[in-house]
């Protein structure tokens, strides 16, 4: 994971308004804690920001230079705009080289099983100790082929070395099952909905057009009709 070079400000104006004014200049609001200091309330550049993260993924390593003096901060927590997707604010923890720091990193499920399977994560992440500048950025598994009746724990993940497991080695991450079919389905919808007491009515008879016989009656008078001309 490489480490990505950011100019920050410090900032001593707080509040929404703040923060508001700070994004309308198109940048971001963050603060760095760790290692028995204050927390270093700085001002980031959007652009760069977004890029770096967007880059560095999860678990992000930034060097931020404040006023001449460079931290190296992880990215603990970003909080995006649910609509428009701009960064509002990110929380970081300082870092030093060669320090060991636990962290979560994404599975990355990849290949295409038989068909007839389906592959459910169970686990979509797991927890890791590795150093804080070499943290792996996910980690993969393949399901390449893959029939009903495969699965992936914990302890089966091959992991960049360094990087050592922290999550139970039973722990189901990855687990491939038959494909239910479409008649398979319908039989369990149909289960859970007498379970629950849900009823369907019968449909209801089309009512007759204005002008026309009901159908019982047009057929009853066909067959008078028939027998009169015999």
């Amino acid at each position: 994971m490489s480490e990505e070079l950011i100019k920050a400000e410090p900032r001593t104006e707080f509040g929404k308004g703040a923060a508001r004014r700070i994004r309308r200049a198109n940048k971001v609001p963050a603060v760095i804690y760790g290692h028995g200091t204050d927390p270093l309330h700085v001002t980031l550049p959007g652009h760069d920001t977004m890029l770096a993260l967007k880059h560095g993924g999860a678990n992000a390593v930034l060097s931020i230079d404040v006023e001449g003096t460079t931290r190296l901060a992880l990215t603990k927590q970003v909080q995006a705009d649910p609509i428009k997707g701009f960064i509002e604010h990110v929380d970081f923890v300082e870092v030093k080289r060669g320090e060991k720091v636990t962290v979560e990193i994404p599975v990355h499920v990849v290949g295409e099983a038989k068909s007839d399977a389906l592959v459910v994560t169970e686990h979509p992440a797991v927890t890791v100790e590795a150093e804080a500048t070499h943290i792996p950025e996910f980690v993969e598994v393949s399901v390449e082929d893959a029939g009903a009746g495969l699965q992936v724990f914990a302890a089966d993940l091959k992991l960049p070395t360094g990087a050592t497991l922290l999550l139970d080695p039973e722990t189901l991450v990855v687990n491939v099952t038959h494909a239910p079919t479409a008649e398979e389905v319908e039989a369990e919808l149909e289960q859970a909905e007498a379970e629950a007491g849900i009823e369907h009515e019968a449909p209801e008879a089309e009512a007759p057009v204005e002008g026309e016989a009901p159908a019982e009656a047009a057929d009853e008078g066909a067959a008078e009709d028939s027998a009169e001309s015999e």
